[in-house]
């Protein structure tokens, strides 16, 4: 039985969130770029799509990282170009996704705005950046951006963290 699954995640910069399903383990790959969902809302915002082994991560556990590594409850104007939202790639997912926030909404003060849409179309990122922060980690924007996530992953979810990360 194949047992490898993928999903769509944007939140923020792409740079963060490739960065922080790279660690996960079950992993397989992890695609930078730009996410369109199919109408209504066709317009790109950065994302990544997270390839994994549904047998070593589930699709809760990834959705519950996600959640608690991007800002999931707060409206701002950049959330056209950073859209929250779970990317789902067969119809019969957009069900279980929202049970899923649903019953991780207990986790959160404020009311989560995730967006749970059907992926319509992708575009990488340019090649340079790719593997960002593990090609630059000393980079301002590494340092700032997405160091603290990583700390929140590492301190939070050190069980679904690779071997090498834990």
């Amino acid at each position: 039985m194949d047992t490898r699954c993928k999903i769509g995640f944007g939140g923020g910069c792409h740079w963060c969130t490739e960065a922080v399903f790279q660690l996960l383990k079950g992993v397989t790959h992890v695609a930078q770029g730009f996410i369109a969902a199919r109408e209504p809302d066709s317009s790109y915002s950065e994302a990544v799509i997270v390839s994994y082994n549904q047998d070593e991560l589930s699709l809760k556990e990834l959705i519950t990282v996600h959640l608690h590594t991007h800002n999931s409850t707060a409206d701002h104007s950049l959330r056209t170009k950073y859209r929250s939202a779970i990317y789902v790639f067969d119809e019969g997912e957009i069900n279980v996704v929202k049970k899923t926030l649903k019953s991780l909404q207990c986790n959160f003060k404020d009311p989560l705005i995730t967006q749970v849409l059907l992926f319509g179309d992708f575009k990488p990122s340019e090649t340079q950046f790719h593997n960002y922060y593990y090609s630059n980690p000393d980079k301002p924007f590494c340092k700032t951006y997405i160091d603290p996530k990583l700390d929140k992953l590492s301190a939070n979810f050190s069980a679904l963290l690779k071997g090498n990360h834990q």
